[in-house]
């Protein structure tokens, strides 16, 4: 009996009218690999010999699996392009989803990101720096290294969808940028970019690593679980312009680099305190990202204030960030915890659909864990 293409679950055939835009868009070879894919493709079989497993696009032998059918690529996992050219994701042994990341030894960044996560500094649970797995130095380019790490998500993907679940961020990033402080580290980039997430609890059964809202074969809707019951950990990366103090040294510093442009500070020319620098980044992105984004959250505005004074001397050090943090967020109840997020452009229709549907869902939840005692 001949091969059916129309059985494949989630895969959808061209229409006739579309074959020919299809062989076109072959022709052209915009599902090629681009020159970065190329460069991890030539290391393939290097990765492999140390147990690192590429997705199947970026074997030396690769064919596309929709030639020779009617399958329009964007369906197949293997016309998936590389998003970011010098991260790409991987399986350790085919079980360990990881990321490897084309570093220059020579920014040291490696060197730093090892130091801070020692078997002695990894048992103190407020170090939320990103565990390097392994470092393997290019065997082409001399000065350049693969740092792996563990396979993380952006902290924002899913959306967060309860108060409970900002708060919980919050903690987290504080402690971590404590920890940091404390080991002598500004990291001097804590913007949303370089917080991750590890998001397995949300994904019990995995998501493609690109196409994160689908399944490992990039098929299905993957439907992630909610943060407020399957709680994730934060993670800080990127220690590509961080600096390490050492104990008494002066914490000034000059350089413009940074994604946070905002920093009233920023200058190549006149030094400022990179440590208070870390704590406008990170009071300003829990500005942007919720305060800004959603009701419910005024309660932080005053930390938040606090944390991106213009003048640098007037913000608070990690520690009292952390503590202010604990002070205003000890009297929340579990019921204000949980009640969801409500993005300040929300429609009054659409409120009243999804706080009908919240009332609902935290009284089943309230029901079960009764039932559960």
């Amino acid at each position: 009996m001949p091969f059916d293409e129309s059985q494949l679950p989630g895969y959808a055939l061209l229409s006739p009218e579309n074959v020919k835009l299809y062989e076109v868009a072959t022709a052209e070879g915009i599902y090629n690999l681009t020159p970065a894919e190329k460069w991890w493709r030539d290391r393939w079989q290097m990765l492999a010999s140390r147990g690192y497993k590429l997705r199947p696009r970026y074997h030396p032998s690769w064919k596309p699996s929709w030639v020779g059918t009617r399958v329009d690529p964007i369906f197949c996992e293997d016309s998936i392009i590389l998003l970011n050219p010098h991260i790409i994701d991987a399986t350790w042994h085919n079980k360990v989803a990881v990321s490897i990341k084309c570093v220059e030894r020579s920014r040291a960044e490696i060197d730093l990101a090892q130091s801070l996560v020692t078997e002695a500094l990894l048992s103190n649970d407020m170090n939320h720096c990103v565990p390097i797995l392994d470092a393997i130095q290019d065997p082409v380019e001399q000065d350049t290294w693969l740092m792996v790490m563990p396979y993380l998500c952006p902290f924002d993907d899913p959306p967060f969808g309860a108060v409970g679940e900002v708060l919980d961020f919050v903690r987290q990033t504080l402690e971590g940028l404590l920890f940091l402080h404390n080991q002598g580290v500004a990291h001097r980039d804590c913007a949303a970019a370089n917080i991750m997430m590890d998001g397995r609890p949300l994904y019990p059964n995995g998501h493609h690593p690109l196409r994160r809202k689908y399944t490992p074969d990039a098929i299905f809707p993957a439907n992630p679980l909610s943060r407020i019951d399957h709680p994730v950990r934060y993670y800080f990366i990127d220690f590509g312009i961080s600096t390490r103090f050492r104990r008494g040294a002066s914490p000034f510093v000059t350089g413009r680099k940074g994604r946070d442009k905002e920093l009233p500070e920023l200058s190549d020319d006149v030094p400022y305190d990179a440590f208070k620098a870390d704590i406008f980044i990170l009071g300003n992105l829990y500005k942007k990202e919720f305060l800004l984004k959603y009701h419910g959250v005024d309660f932080l505005a005053p930390l938040i204030n606090s944390m991106t004074q213009q003048v640098a001397s007037s913000r608070p050090g990690a520690e009292v960030a952390l503590a202010e943090f604990r002070r205003m967020s000890f009297s929340l109840t579990s019921t204000e915890l949980r009640w969801r997020l409500r993005p300040r452009d929300e429609s009054v229709p659409e409120r009243v659909v999804y706080d009908t549907f919240a009332a609902a869902r935290e009284t089943f939840f309230q029901l079960k864990r009764i039932v559960g005692q």
